[in-house]
């Protein structure tokens, strides 16, 4: 390739070259074929890095899908040694020699290799929360007169409250802490804007309330309306517009170093403390550390939100992109989704493979692209049409088909719609405020649609992972 370059820059350099009159040339036409001469060079290091930039985009493809295409080839031998000598081993007339044992053992088998979370999910789920409710209850007694937010029982979501992870060890449970105004304060939702990220985001504007009633003047609050600042200042502690805010509006990173502060002052005193080792670990938008006790370790990461009206649906702290500003509070379908896989749980057989599916994914997607969240809604999209009882063990293969091949149409498409917003099936116990009821799908893939060259990417990624299925197959 660079034997090409070479001579495509000869050729040129004797066709632009001027020809020689004579022995000796004057100094401008010695400076116009030094000044050439650079510009030649300049493009032959140029076209250079372009062969190379495409050369070792090419290599990176080409090793991507052998590795994947060897790994499924290892799998399939594997799988059809196993399913054999289950069946060799397994021959009695009481014994059904139909497809569906062989499909049973194939799932058997695919279930056993799957990667599973090291540690005891609903342990660690049980475990998490019963350290918040035991801060809870600490929260309760230190906010109970103050003008701080009042925190709510904390509510597991994420994935491993759902009953997955997409990591083996050291995987985060996520809690989300819903928050209310305090006396003499309300709060206010305002949509802040619709991104071309295609997401919701809120601003929590805080309004004082007038709080003269009798009752509250019995128990000497003053009122931040109608008293004097003076007398406020001097016997009361300041509102939250003066604390947690920015310009009047609910400010994340004000809040999450006022809850560090709370959960550094409180743990001493919690009977975790007595065993477990405390490490604060850093974040502009939430409160995450780790407790250890020389043999395990939980990472626990504690979101604020604030509920809409009635509903399942949240603001929250949650970054949505890298720059998230401080007063904006992103909606959130956590608490919803992790409600949608509890109901699923109630109906699937014990052997159901839906959280095996995910398993499979998470880690077959680790050299691609595609994001974690865009797999697990294909797979909710699926068990929303799909009855639960094709989702047993012998169903294992042909359920990541289906994973595989609506990822393969949402990709062309450029489509994946959201699973809460203007989903109008949903499950009666999950709520959703009308107007995220009634909305407009909300595409996922938004990116593909508005950048080519991402789309590009995207079917060269899927095309590996179509190969991989065949194998399979």
């Amino acid at each position: 390739m660079n034997s090409i370059v070479l001579l495509f820059v000869l050729l040129k350099s004797l066709i632009q070259y001027p020809q020689l009159v004579g022995d000796a040339w004057d100094e401008e036409t010695r400076f116009r074929m030094e000044v050439h001469a650079k510009q030649l060079e300049w493009e032959r290091i140029r076209l250079e890095q372009e062969v190379e930039q495409r050369t070792l985009k090419q290599m990176q493809l080409l090793q991507l899908l052998a590795v994947a295409v060897l790994g499924f080839l290892v799998l399939v031998l594997w799988l059809m040694g196993e399913a054999a000598n289950a069946e060799n081993n397994d021959l009695a007339p009481s014994v059904y020699q139909g497809d569906n044992d062989l499909d049973d053992n194939i799932g058997r088998v695919l279930m056993e290799r799957i990667q599973w979370p090291v540690q005891d999910l609903q342990a660690g789920c049980e475990w998490t929360m019963n350290l918040m409710d035991n801060f809870a209850i600490y929260f309760r007694h230190v906010l109970s007169n103050s003008f701080y937010p009042s925190l709510q029982g904390a509510i597991g979501v994420g994935s491993a409250f759902e009953g997955w992870s997409p990591r083996e060890h050291d995987f985060v449970y996520q809690v989300l802490i819903p928050m209310t105004p305090p006396q003499g304060h309300s709060f206010h939702l305002e949509l802040h804007s619709v991104e071309q990220t295609h997401k919701r985001n809120f601003r929590v504007r805080v309004q004082l309330e007038c709080t003269c009633t009798k009752e509250q003047q019995a128990e000497n609050v003053l009122c931040f309306l109608h008293h004097p600042k003076e007398k406020l200042r001097s016997n009361q502690e300041p509102s939250l517009l003066d604390t947690l805010c920015t310009n009047s509006y609910l400010d994340v990173h004000k809040t999450a170093r006022w809850f560090y502060q709370l959960v550094r002052a409180i743990w001493p005193v919690l009977p975790q403390s007595q065993n477990w080792h405390l490490m604060l670990l850093p974040s502009r938008r939430s409160c995450q550390f780790k407790v250890t006790n020389g043999r395990e370790i939980f990472r626990i990461q504690i979101l604020f939100g604030v509920r809409r009206g009635d509903s399942d649906i949240f603001v929250s702290s949650e970054p949505r992109e890298a720059h998230t500003q401080r007063i904006t509070w992103p909606e959130t379908y956590a608490v919803a989704e992790m409600k949608f896989f509890k109901h699923i749980a109630k109906q699937a057989p014990p052997d159901s493979v839906h959280f095996k599916c995910l398993q499979f994914f998470t880690h077959l997607l680790l050299s691609f692209s595609f994001p974690i969240y865009s797999m697990k809604t294909i797979v909710m999209h699926l068990l929303h049409v799909v009855p639960v009882s094709r989702w047993r063990r012998r169903h294992l293969l042909n359920r990541l088909l289906d994973i595989s091949e609506s990822l393969c149409l949402c990709v062309l498409a450029k489509r994946l719609n959201n699973f809460i917003v203007g989903n109008q099936m949903l499950p009666q116990d999950i709520h959703l405020p009308p107007d995220v009821q009634t909305a407009p799908p909300c595409n996922l893939f938004h990116h593909l649609v508005e950048e080519p060259a991402a789309h590009n990417q995207a079917i060269n990624e899927y095309q590996v992972l179509r190969q991989c299925t065949n194998l399979v197959l």
